[in-house]
């Protein structure tokens, strides 16, 4: 095999976590996969693959590896599509990553829509709290709210992603309707750390200047849905997106609390790995995008 089969054999051996399976999606036989490996640790003087019974996975080289050659694999598809994504935009392999939250209830919908408009492409939808270098990762698009660090990332402004304050009916009645941000402080506050890290939240006071305001209660995590099911079953007070709470006060489960007042919004942007020659598919997907994103897009079932 030449090193580009390889790479081929070593990546899907490491995401199926089997010679055999890695042959089967292949079309070719255990041996040769095994062969294939067995010629990488040789040329490259390192193990790469724990074996054991239960199957086998990457070393702490053959990790570092893995990672590499799925870049290069997605560099050489991109580049044999490349006719094909000048002539036609929306064909070949699309690479998007976002946030598991805003993945889940907002770009999951869309995407759907926008392959079944576009029947030739494949979509490759990856979601992460965490930050993901996209060339590292072979990404083309990534959905980023909040502010941008600088780099040479390309990007296109989206819109904006508006927070509500909220709490359940039957926290309300029992604990009292805040009537000033001051007052947040005697509640039980149910903290997004990844956002309100500082266990402060920030209020824009009609006519007035921006209150920051030292909160506390009995939950504190970097999951959204964590927060809303706290928020739902009358455990406190809680900061959210607006479209992780919509559906929510649709139903009447949570409601606004504080609605004189306005909490922070956050830019939301698509970025790619260079503003130099983005492929057709990538910017065709972020100009459909921005158009249904365009407005109050939170307020709008996808």
């Amino acid at each position: 095999m030449d090193r580009f089969q390889v790479m081929q054999v070593f990546v899907r051996v490491v995401e199926t976590g089997s010679f055999s399976k890695a042959a089967l999606a292949l079309g070719t036989t255990q041996p040769t996969a095994t062969k294939a490996v067995a010629e990488a640790e040789r040329h490259l003087g390192a193990r790469l693959l724990h074996r054991s019974t239960r199957g086998v996975t990457p070393t702490e080289a053959g990790a570092l590896y893995y990672e590499r050659c799925k870049a290069i694999l997605h560099e050489v598809e991109d580049a044999e599509n490349l006719t094909g994504l000048v002539q036609e935009g929306a064909t070949g392999t699309l690479r998007i990553n976002s946030s598991v939250a805003f993945g889940r209830r907002v770009l999951t919908p869309l995407v759907l829509r926008y392959m079944a408009e576009h029947p030739r492409l494949q979509i490759d939808l990856g979601f992460d709290d965490r930050y993901v270098d996209l060339v590292e990762h072979g990404v083309d698009v990534a959905i980023r709210i909040g502010r941008l660090a600088d780099s040479g990332l390309g990007a296109r402004h989206l819109g904006v992603n508006p927070w509500v304050l909220t709490a359940a009916p039957a926290y309300l009645a029992a604990h009292g309707q805040p009537t000033a941000p001051a007052e947040l402080s005697r509640h039980a506050c149910l903290i997004y750390s990844s956002v309100q890290g500082d266990a402060r939240w920030l209020l824009h006071v009609p006519g007035g200047a921006d209150e920051s305001v030292p909160i506390h209660g009995p939950l504190r995590t970097n999951n959204l849905s964590t927060i809303l099911a706290a928020c739902r079953a009358g455990m406190g007070l809680a900061m959210l997106p607006w479209y992780v709470a919509r559906e929510s006060m649709i139903e009447g489960h949570i409601v606004p609390v504080l609605q004189d007042h306005t909490l922070p919004a956050q830019e939301m942007h698509a970025v790619f790995p260079s503003p130099k020659l983005v492929p057709a598919k990538v910017t065709g997907f972020i100009a459909w995008l921005q158009q249904q994103l365009d407005g109050p897009w939170w307020t709008r079932a996808f």
